[in-house]
């Protein structure tokens, strides 16, 4: 089992770099590949909606980080998506690289068009997590939501959602040992979900 943590933080080291790690490791602990991929390392420009994808089956309008992404997508079995909320939402960088993965959409001509993704039919996984300075789940606002709701038609079924309260400080993760084991069982139930040995 492959798979690719992505972590959509300006900041490299911070929290959700912190959390990355350690629902990796719960993945390479129960024996799966996993990497790591930071956005903030990427330029990756926002989905235009030229339609160029739609003829050449990938992004051809920009040629950029996504560019080296799209292949590792397409190889990895699962995904680990884990953003810090900016203003009750996901980063910029994590909203242009989900508005990219529309690349992956096949669509009829039809009016309203049907679709279907070209990352489905291999039983793909995937977990999520958001990482919040406020105490209130509410002030996650919908960043939970934005993470989860687009892998789902694109042929993902996301076995867990963390929400990560109290965290501000870069690194203050690191002191919250419940958090972590959260996080790492994440990793493992992640594993576990997969349909091969």
């Amino acid at each position: 089992m492959k798979v690719l943590g992505i972590s959509g933080s300006p900041r490299a080291r911070g929290n959700t770099a912190r959390l990355l790690a350690e629902v990796l490791r719960g993945v390479s602990d129960a024996g799966g590949e996993a990497s790591a991929v930071s956005l903030s390392e990427y330029v990756i420009a926002g989905c235009v909606g030229c339609e160029r994808c739609r003829r050449d089956l990938t992004c051809t309008r920009f040629n950029d980080g996504m560019t080296l992404l799209y292949p590792r997508i397409v190889e990895a079995d699962a995904l680990v998506l884990g953003s810090p909320v900016y203003h009750y939402n996901v980063t910029s960088q994590m909203k242009a690289f989900i508005d990219r993965l529309y690349a992956f959409y096949d669509f009829t001509d039809d009016r309203p068009r049907g679709y279907s993704s070209r990352l489905a039919g291999r039983e793909r996984k995937a977990v999520v997590f958001a990482v919040g300075e406020q105490a209130d789940p509410a002030d996650l606002g919908v960043a939970l939501e934005a993470l989860s709701l687009p892998l789902r038609p694109l042929g993902y079924e996301v076995v867990a959602e963390l929400p990560v309260l109290n965290c501000f400080e870069p690194g203050i993760v690191g002191t919250k040992k419940e958090v972590l084991e959260q996080a790492y069982r994440c990793g493992r139930d992640l594993a576990a979900a997969y349909p091969f040995p």
